[in-house]
């Protein structure tokens, strides 16, 4: 569960008669112990293919808060240099909201005070040898 860092890059691949969605993204995770005070995150990269790269690309976005399942793979490719970078991708098979809209965005609504006595005045009184739907056992 983590943030995103900034916007899915989303790009379809040419090859074959429908385009496969490639949705890559960076997920910023809490760390749960901190050193010193410090709140410290590690910074997840994602690849999401197909349905699941188009929701990406559709409903994600920087800052939002998600939860993702799915395998970590690895790779590794030459850079300009000539050097061999590896890397560690998780591969997204589930991702789901993680908080509402409402609250990602500041809005959460206030819940409504009430007292104890406002919640007990929408109680019915049932009498003891009423019949109900359900058996009950003081």
């Amino acid at each position: 569960m983590g943030r995103l860092t900034r916007d899915p890059d989303v790009k379809y691949s040419t090859m074959g008669d429908n385009p496969l969605a490639i949705a890559r993204y960076t997920l910023a995770v809490d760390r749960r112990y901190s050193r010193d005070s410090e709140q410290s995150a590690d910074f997840i990269r994602c690849v999401a293919f197909g349905k699941n790269g188009e929701f990406a690309e559709k409903y994600l976005k920087q800052g939002t808060k998600i939860v993702i399942d799915g395998r970590i793979q690895t790779g590794s490719y030459q850079n300009k240099d000539g050097k061999t970078v590896y890397t560690t991708d998780i591969v997204v098979e589930n991702q789901e909201f993680a908080e509402s809209k409402a609250s990602s965005q500041g809005d959460e609504p206030k819940k409504a005070e009430t007292s104890q006595n406002d919640t007990l005045d929408d109680w019915n009184e049932v009498e003891e040898d009423a019949q109900l739907p359900f058996n009950f056992k003081y």
